[in-house]
């Protein structure tokens, strides 16, 4: 709901602040006086196009500020979050206008984009005015607003699943795709890699058994010599074996005269000759093993670089080798069965595209029999407002699977005409400003609990009526009121005694300095307001009388 708007220097207006409340309000005057600048101003808060000529003349700018009360779950708040603010329960949109024509806008003081501000706007407030049309008169809207008539918010839900369902069917699809695709190119290098890993066989481990056995190999001479020098040195002459025999030999011939003296002595020299024996046995097959063989340490370098390369070649260490060849046999193992993968995957793409099929038929039918039930609404509604020769076609055509959404596959357009013989248009481009206004004033009360706006805007609605057709607007004014906020400028007297409400706008008599303001009317003021409206500048007791009928809630027929 709108709850304030300060305005300061705009055309005629130097400094004005209005508070406003729920239900219907009325701003009246007479013709010139200014109320078209009330609008240019709100509409400079919401983001509309401004221009130069705004900006009251001799200032540096022009300013208006609008504060709004909004409910946690309203739509403005998900808009403030989309763009990285904090909702809350208030909201204040200031726009400022300089003499240049540039201008800057702020929410909640905040710098902000003018989109950001139409954005929220568009939130806020529907104005249907003689110039612009914003809410129901954008056809973007037409299609929310009949599943919000009709109650199919379920069946849109359901829509909505499945048409994620069937995108994220054809996503999984695309990149199974995509994947096979990679796969495929690069098949030739993966059984090349295969082959390559298969015949070279790498075991775990190997890298490190091969650079030991390759270090041997590289000392394998100087090891060589070592053996046969120790075999020397035992082998004799002198013969150590034959000596540390000889020794205990002797030690042991004379041992039991020695009271056991000589036990441990003799049982070292016989645990020598054990040791010695083995000791020479170790040597004989570390000869044997190692063998001046040059082939065998080229095999050993071979084997050794030949790991070293292939490791290279896949960017990864010699170890990892016969991990990659498992994988890499995965890998082809897989694109083998990759069709029978891909034609589950578009079975599954079908199914889906099919279930989207169904559900979104399904809604297009609940749709047509809504847009009939609306279309008989405002057939009831359309008379009342001197608008009987007219008529309101709610269209519900099927798109192109192209331009299908998550909505459906329905346009929705609302389209009327003014004048019989003449086919059905876009609303916003088939009548003049009047009768536009009250088209869009008949569709809102049928819709009158749809939309986000809690705050209608309405500008001469009743631009070219009078008597019934007057009473009828009032009537109709009042009755959103119960439900919204709603602002009226009038010329109607009518229409005025229904506001809860009462402003009348003022312009200043001083030719120099020329100024628009507001006076609040209530009592005897706006009894005398809505008698000059009824008779002109010169207001008689007759006029008075009727006007206090008006106000009284009596049907006075001008």
């Amino acid at each position: 709901m709108l709850l304030s708007l300060s305005i300061r220097d705009v055309v005629l207006i130097e400094k004005l602040d209005l508070t406003f409340h729920p239900g219907l309000s009325v701003l009246t005057g007479e013709t010139g006086a200014g109320k078209s600048i009330l609008l240019s101003a709100l509409g400079l808060a919401l983001g509309m196009r401004g221009s130069p000529q705004l900006v009251r003349r001799g200032a540096r700018q022009a300013s208006v500020t609008a504060a709004f009360e909004i409910a946690p779950q309203h739509p403005a708040n998900r808009v403030l979050e989309e763009n990285g603010r904090v909702g809350q329960d208030g909201l204040v949109l200031r726009r400022v206008l300089a003499a240049d024509g540039k201008s800057r806008a702020f929410v909640d003081d905040e710098p902000a984009s003018v989109g950001l501000l139409r954005a929220l706007g568009d939130c806020l407030v529907e104005l249907q005015g003689q110039a612009e049309q914003r809410g129901l008169a954008d056809p973007s809207t037409h299609r929310p607003m009949l599943d919000a008539f009709g109650g199919l918010e379920d069946q849109v839900a359901g829509t909505r699943g499945a048409w994620q369902d069937w995108r994220q069917a054809q996503e999984t699809l695309d990149q199974e795709r995509a994947r096979l695709e990679q796969a495929q190119a690069e098949e030739a290098f993966l059984r090349h890699a295969d082959a390559e890993l298969e015949a070279l066989d790498p075991q775990p481990g190997e890298e490190t058994a091969l650079a030991d056995t390759r270090a041997m190999l590289t000392h394998q001479e100087k090891i060589v010599e070592a053996l046969n020098a120790a075999r020397t040195a035992i082998s004799g002459p002198p013969d150590a074996e034959d000596a540390v025999r000889q020794a205990g030999a002797a030690l042991e011939r004379v041992a039991a005269r020695a009271a056991g003296r000589l036990d441990p002595v003799v049982a070292a020299f016989g645990r020598a000759q054990v040791e010695l024996q083995d000791a020479l046995a170790e040597l004989e097959a570390a000869g044997q093993e190692i063998e001046l063989d040059p082939a065998r340490r080229q095999q050993v370098e071979d084997r050794y670089f030949a790991l070293k390369d292939v490791a290279r070649k896949h960017q990864v260490d010699v170890e990892a080798l016969p991990a990659l060849r498992d994988r890499i046999g995965r890998d082809l193992a897989a694109l083998e069965d990759q069709g029978q993968a891909i034609a589950a995957l578009e079975r599954a793409v079908t199914a889906a595209r099919e279930g989207y099929i169904d559900t979104a038929r399904s809604l297009s039918r609940a749709r047509t029999d809504k847009a009939a039930e609306l279309d008989a609404a405002m057939a009831a509604e359309l008379p009342p407002l001197k608008l009987e020769k007219g008529a309101f076609v709610t269209r519900v055509e099927t798109l192109a699977e192209a331009d299908w959404t998550a909505d459906g596959m329905d346009r929705v357009a609302f389209e009327a005409t003014a004048n019989p013989g003449l086919p059905p248009g876009p609303i916003a481009k088939i009548a003049s400003g009047g009768e536009l206004s009250r088209l869009m004033l008949a569709l809102k009360v049928v819709l009158t609990r749809v939309g986000s706006a809690p705050t209608l805007v309405f500008d001469e609605v009743d631009s070219g009526i009078g008597g019934a057709t007057a009473h009828a607007v009032g009537e109709r004014l009042a009755r959103l009121g119960r439900e919204l906020q709603v602002l009226v400028i009038t010329h109607s007297p009518q229409v005025a005694a229904r506001g809860g409400w009462h402003w009348r706008v003022v312009k200043s008599d001083d030719p120099e300095s020329v100024v628009t303001s507001l006076d609040v009317l209530d009592g005897d003021d706006r009894r005398e307001e809505i008698a000059r409206m009824l008779s002109g500048q010169r207001i008689t007791d007759e006029a008075r009388a009727a006007a206090a009928s008006l106000l009284a809630g009596e049907r006075v027929d001008a």
